[in-house]
């Protein structure tokens, strides 16, 4: 049976990959994460690995970057601009964002769109706020829940950092109705992307060997749909453990 674990704190999508994200009172949750997640990134076009995308953790100064809108928008649709660092706003896909971009990074990289998502390891990133406020002590650091990009921030009902952990195998539910369900796969392990000021980009070795030290380079969770509906702040959260495999006779 599924128990009250807490309520959604916050939720939060990253429309391109490594900029700034974007605080949400309501989201659509779609087979493929937050509706507009992380829809967009820089492609580093002389990159011949096996993963191309240009992330903060190869330019800092990425975070720095932040979608905006300009003129009406409906409900979820991805931005139409950029800000820069230096306060310019520029439409996606300018040649001059990706030449600005590309001049920060050095080789050249060009935007694109990719409708089903460009991500690390899962579709949905969580973590509880609990966790957030003891990394933050451990490292001697003010707590930012930007500096770990989850789409859901959960306020739990324990005051139990990491609690998060013990949901692998299981599921999360969402609302009275349970109309949005996220299977929690594995623990998110960290790069030095929490190491940056999410303001600056100023980087904290601190936060990254906190993690390591105490949690095994792991803080968070992912998940992958198995339903979908809507999110929203302040909604119950829910949790049910995998069944007992049963022992043959």
């Amino acid at each position: 049976m599924p128990v009250k674990v807490g309520e959604v704190a916050a939720l939060f999508r990253y429309p391109v990959k490594s900029m700034s994200g974007e605080p949400q009172e309501v989201a659509d949750l779609g087979w493929h994460g937050l509706d507009g997640d992380r829809r967009l990134a820089f492609c580093r076009i002389d990159e011949r690995g096996g993963f191309p995308w240009l992330s903060a953790s190869k330019l800092p100064e990425l975070i720095l970057f932040a979608p905006i809108r300009q003129g009406p928008a409906a409900a979820g649709s991805l931005p139409t601009h950029v800000r820069t660092p230096d306060g310019k706003a520029l439409a996606l896909f300018d040649p001059e964002l990706a030449a600005d971009v590309g001049r920060r990074h050095g080789p050249p990289v060009e935007m694109m769109h990719l409708n089903r998502g460009i991500f690390d390891e899962a579709s949905v990133s969580l973590i509880t706020s609990v966790t957030v406020d003891e990394i933050g002590r451990l490292a001697g650091q003010r707590p930012d829940v930007r500096r770990f990009r989850p789409n859901i921030l959960i306020a739990t009902s324990r005051s139990v950092p990491f609690e998060e952990d013990d949901w692998v195998g299981g599921v999360l539910s969402f609302g009275e109705t349970s109309e949005a369900l996220i299977g929690i796969t594995n623990r998110d392990e960290r790069c030095s992307m929490v190491n940056l000021d999410p303001g600056s980009g100023r980087p904290s070795a601190e936060v990254l060997k906190a993690i390591v030290r105490v949690r095994d380079n792991r803080a968070g969770v992912y998940g992958t749909v198995t339903r979908r509906g809507r999110l929203a702040v302040g909604q119950p959260i829910f949790f049910e453990a995998a069944p007992e495999p049963r022992e043959r006779p």
